[in-house]
Order: C-alpha cells, then structure tokens, then sequence
C-alpha cells in the first residue's frame, strides 16, 4: 500500500510552530536514590541480541526501545522482539517524562512499511508491536501510515497479530479512526501515562479526555478489537487519582491496562517523585483485574509493549 505524502508545509517565519511547548521542569527538586530493589537491568550482547540489531540496521529501522531508552532493551532483543518506531525519530511535541528526540521530522518514507514487513519475517515474530512519534505536522496524524504498515506486514507474514501503539492525533481524530478503520489492528493501544492532574506538567500537548476518546471512539467502531492503555506511577499521582483514571478507562472500553514504575532518563527530565514497590504493583493488578480489565500487567518495569504478545494472547483478538 503507497503512502502518500501528507506533510504540511513548514511553518512560515512568525507562524505558529507544531507543539513545541516548553519544559518546566523544576532541576532544584531532590533526586531520590534508587532503592536496592530496583535494578534496571543490562542491555545484553548475545547472538538474538546481535541479530535484532543486524536487522534492525539492514532495514534502517528505529525502535522505541532504543528511542525512548527503555530499560528492557536487553531482555527483549534478546528474545527476538522489538517495538518498531515509525515515521522516524523526531517528535513534534517535546513530554518532558520522554527521551525521544523533539523537532521537525523527516518527510514519510513510503518504502517503510516494505522493509519493516521484511524485518518482521526475518525475525520470525508471530506478534509486533507498532508504535510512532507524534506527527502533528500530517493532515492525518500518520493514520495512513499506519494503516499501510499493518497491510504490509499481513501481506508479508501470514497469521501475523499486529498491535499498535497510536499518539492522540491532536484536532484529526475522527479522520484518523476513519483510516484506521481501513485496516484495524489485532490490538488497539493508546497510553494516558498519567492522571489528569499532572497532564500539565508531564503531557503538555496532550488532553486527558482527549485521549479517552481515542480509546473509547475505536473500541464503539471495532467492538471485537481489544483495546489497551498504559499508565506510571512515581511523578507524584495520588492512589485515588489513579483509582479514577482506571474507572476512566473502562468507561471508555479499554481491555487491558498495563502499570509501571517511572524512571527518569536523565536529570533534564521530569523527577521521579516516588518509587512504587513491587507488592504495590502486584495490588494495582489485583485491584485493576477486580475492577473489571481482562487484563492487567503491573511491575516496576511494565512498559507497555513489555511482553506484549504474552497479554495480547490473553485477550480475544479480533477480525484482520
């Protein structure tokens, strides 16, 4: 499926520029040390490591894992797996929780979903997680581009399971949920990250209801595709808020929640505010399955592609 170029054209000087909001994080709060408990673990060098980057390289591919440095790099490339990152590496929004490069992105690259297909084949995936910067410069919020990679890869693996990770598409919902439409995914994921309170704060381009109308406007179109979201604890949310932002998210439909510990990459982003330990998590998951989710995945380093084809399988997949 060719994927046209719906770029924008740049911003004319004085004109007003896609989401680059500022930052304020405060540098001067106290830096928690890291409990024993917590290890992020080491990024592994053994042969299926080696060989998801040799392919990920032949391809010219990205990968979240190494965009966003997501602590379980290692453990995943060495089984095999990766989150692909499309329509480049540079985000049009600047969260300041995030270590995704901000900017202005490149121009679609239409021959991406061929050579991402031909990645996925060589390394044997029976599940791929698909995920994207935001892109706030496209007409469409790369809703197309979407589509054609998940065509690309049925067309190209058959029995794939196909599960993407969708930004807000920020004043193009509907119009992306018509495309998406097209070619809907085995699994539907959109993250809020956090409770509405902090939205300033750790998601300064997004909305809160927003993105729960992401959600909930798939899930009425594609009733019979599980839907998925994300949340971090330890920016400063309190257990009530996130009590309420769980019932929000079953109002909206969503299946399935996942839960992590937040983990600041660098001193210029967002402090860490508290670290959640494990027995915490496992009472998020047992609160989480209570409340109603088919299935809740909680744990200090929970992302939410971590083990995705394992909670995917747990839930029914619906028509490709």
């Amino acid at each position: 499926m060719a994927v046209a170029d719906n770029s924008r054209k740049p911003p004319e000087r004085g004109a007003r520029k896609f989401a680059r909001l500022p930052i304020a994080v405060d540098r001067s709060a106290p830096r928690l040390s890291k409990p024993d408990w917590l290890r992020v673990r080491a990024r592994t060098h053994d042969e299926a490591s080696r060989r998801v980057t040799q392919i990920l390289s032949e391809n010219r591919l990205s990968t979240i894992c190494r965009e966003a440095a997501c602590p379980n790099i290692g453990e995943c490339f060495s089984h095999g797996t990766a989150a692909f990152l499309i329509m480049g590496s540079v985000c049009t929004r600047r969260c300041p929780f995030c270590d995704v490069a901000h900017g202005r992105p490149e121009p679609l690259d239409a021959q991406e979903p061929l050579r991402l297909a031909n990645a996925v084949r060589a390394m044997e995936l029976s599940h791929v997680v698909i995920t994207s910067v935001d892109r706030d410069d496209l007409l469409d919020g790369g809703a197309g581009h979407y589509a054609a990679v998940i065509a690309a890869l049925r067309a190209a693996v058959a029995g794939i399971s196909v599960e993407i990770l969708v930004p807000d598409f920020r004043g193009r919902l509907q119009k992306a949920l018509d495309i998406l439409g097209r070619e809907p995914p085995d699994v539907f994921n959109h993250n809020l990250e956090t409770v509405p309170s902090l939205y300033r704060s750790a998601r300064p381009g997004a909305d809160y209801r927003n993105s729960l109308a992401v959600l909930s406007g798939f899930k009425s179109l594609h009733p019979d595709v599980p839907t998925k979201s994300g949340l971090m604890l330890g920016l400063g949310e309190t257990d009530d808020e996130v009590t309420a932002v769980l019932s929000d998210l079953l109002e909206a439909g969503t299946d399935i929640v996942t839960i992590g510990q937040y983990l600041a990459p660098s001193s210029a982003h967002l402090p860490v505010r508290r670290y959640v330990h494990p027995e915490e998590f496992e009472r998020w998951r047992e609160k989480a399955v209570a409340m109603g989710f088919k299935t809740a995945f909680t744990g200090v380093f929970v992302r939410s592609s971590y083990h995705a084809g394992e909670v995917a399988r747990s839930t029914s997949h619906g028509a490709k």
